[in-house]
């Protein structure tokens, strides 16, 4: 069928998705129904079932990081069970689904390779189609999916990404970025100083510290031009929670922390927002959960008469489903990863992708 012709009947595709490329290891299944009589060179928006999505996590002790190789031992052990678990709750079996998604990258290497692993071996033992799908564009086309967001300006921000990107031509062009370090690793770092439990998540904790906060200590404000810096905001504070204990309390400096980095997020976003006329942000990312986030980004947003989407941790997190979303477009347009192809790359850009699905 060529690009120009339309289907003449209802297309279902159910996809798997494995996500893994940092410490949240996740499984979903989506079910996708396309409508018939739709042209494929429109923009293909099908009706999303979600089937499963399941979720398990490596968590070090507080005040110590994850090891990419602690965190790849933890996705191998874990990973049958939650493949299970998620079949279990769609009520599917392998001659049910249509293709196997997985993260090809951004992300940690040894965590990427182990699912990558399992991912192959799935493919070949279950003869279905592979789907690489970049962990970025996942976040994106869930957030898109379960907002119903048209075309906004995205923030998309996490523990390794930091970005406003906006749509164009088939591609998610990024806008602006961190220069160094992104808002999570900045987050996760400074919990570290204070040993925060990373249970449920470093960042998570670092909130409720800022909510109970009170005085606004001033913190390096970085922003050059679209792009942001956060490396020497870090320096900063973690000077202060080390030699000037006790001038300021830990819910102070969280509270600080949070407004100074996330007035440079609303900075930049609305900065994108009037380039390209849009009166929609999709907060998108780990951090996106952040209750205060959202709240600056709504008053901006707000004040320009516009709104703000983002979703809660079921899919701001890293999650499997997000990763079998996006697979599941890409497939639906004839997107599929050879086995000889189906590599990881730590390095995967947002704006390297070819995003088919949409026009």
């Amino acid at each position: 069928m060529s690009t120009a012709e339309a289907s003449s009947e209802a297309r279902t595709i159910v996809a798997l998705g494995l996500e893994g490329s940092a410490n949240k290891l996740g499984v979903g299944i989506v079910k996708h129904v396309y409508p018939t009589g739709v042209p494929a060179n429109v923009e293909l928006r099908p009706e999303m079932i979600e089937l499963a999505n399941v979720r398990d996590t490596y968590n070090p002790p507080p005040g110590e990081g994850f090891l990419p190789r602690d965190v790849a031992a933890h996705h191998r052990a874990t990973i049958i069970t939650l493949l299970n678990q998620a079949l279990a709750e769609a009520q599917l079996g392998p001659k049910d689904l249509h293709c196997i998604c997985y993260t090809k990258g951004p992300g940690m290497g040894a965590p990427l390779q182990s699912v990558a692993l399992v991912a192959r071996t799935l493919s070949q033992i279950w003869k279905l189609p592979l789907v690489g799908v970049n962990h970025c564009v996942g976040h994106i086309e869930m957030g898109r999916a379960i907002t119903g967001a048209e075309n906004p300006v995205v923030l998309y921000v996490s523990g390794g990404n930091t970005q406003v990107i906006a749509y164009s031509q088939q591609t998610y062009r990024i806008f602006g970025e961190t220069l160094d370090i992104a808002i999570g690793n900045c987050l996760d770092r400074f919990a570290r100083v204070l040993r925060l439990p990373n249970d449920p998540s470093p960042g998570y904790n670092i909130e409720q510290y800022a909510k109970r906060g009170s005085k606004y200590i001033e913190l390096p404000y970085t922003v050059k031009g679209m792009d942001v810096s956060f490396s020497g905001i870090l320096s900063f504070i973690e000077k202060l929670a080390k030699t000037e204990a006790e001038k300021h309390t830990p819910e102070d400096l969280c509270y600080s922390l949070q407004e100074t980095m996330f007035a440079m997020l609303v900075e930049i976003t609305e900065r994108a927002m009037a380039h390209i006329g849009s009166k929609e942000v999709l907060v998108v990312g780990g951090v996106g959960c952040n209750v205060r986030l959202q709240e600056m980004m709504g008053q901006m947003a707000k004040e320009r008469d516009g709104k703000v989407f983002a979703t809660d941790m079921r899919y701001c997190i890293d999650n499997g489903i997000m990763i079998a979303q996006a697979g599941a477009l890409a497939f639906a347009r004839g997107f599929t990863t050879l086995i000889k192809d189906s590599w990881i790359t730590q390095r995967f850009r947002t704006d390297q992708v070819h995003v088919e699905w949409r026009t």
